[in-house]
């Protein structure tokens, strides 16, 4: 028995991807499938593929970038040093934490801004009155008997 393969479908449903994702990181060159059929129009995966597939989508999660998920992936493919595919790995990471942490700080100044706001809002609301207890006349409702 062969190794196993997978239809661009089967990707696509396991991952909850669309097939045309899976063919724009195939054109970013971190999928490379077999063709077979008819002109060579069947996308062929192999388990190789699916893990690199399964590595992209970790870290898009993770907020990189395709081009570092490729770096590192690629990395890992190669026969060098660990120890510098390690490294890369981990100045990767800090550059893409150093992101977040600029982001969630603009984030959390907002949240400041919207709750100062929102004090500053119901304070008002609290000292306003309603308009017929400022001595205006509510509107009286018409009797019956006198509305032609």
């Amino acid at each position: 028995m062969g190794a196993p393969t997978y239809s661009i479908s089967d990707l696509a449903k396991e991952f909850d991807l669309t097939t045309r994702a899976i063919r724009f990181y195939e054109d970013m060159g971190l999928l490379s499938p077999e063709r077979s059929g008819a002109g060579d129009r069947v996308r062929v995966y192999s388990a190789r593929d699916r893990t690199r597939l399964k590595l992209t989508l970790r870290a898009k999660r993770l907020g990189l970038s395709l081009s570092d998920a490729k770096g590192i992936i690629d990395m890992y493919e190669s026969p060098r040093d660990t120890r510098a595919q390690l490294q890369r790995f981990l100045e990767v990471l800090a550059a893409n934490k150093a992101q977040l942490l600029d982001r969630l700080a603009d984030l959390q100044a907002n949240l400041d801004e919207i709750e100062a706001h929102e004090k500053e809002a119901q304070s008002l609301l609290a000292q306003s009155q309603p308009v017929s207890s400022r001595g205006a006349k509510a509107p009286q409702a018409k009797h019956a008997q006198g509305v032609a």
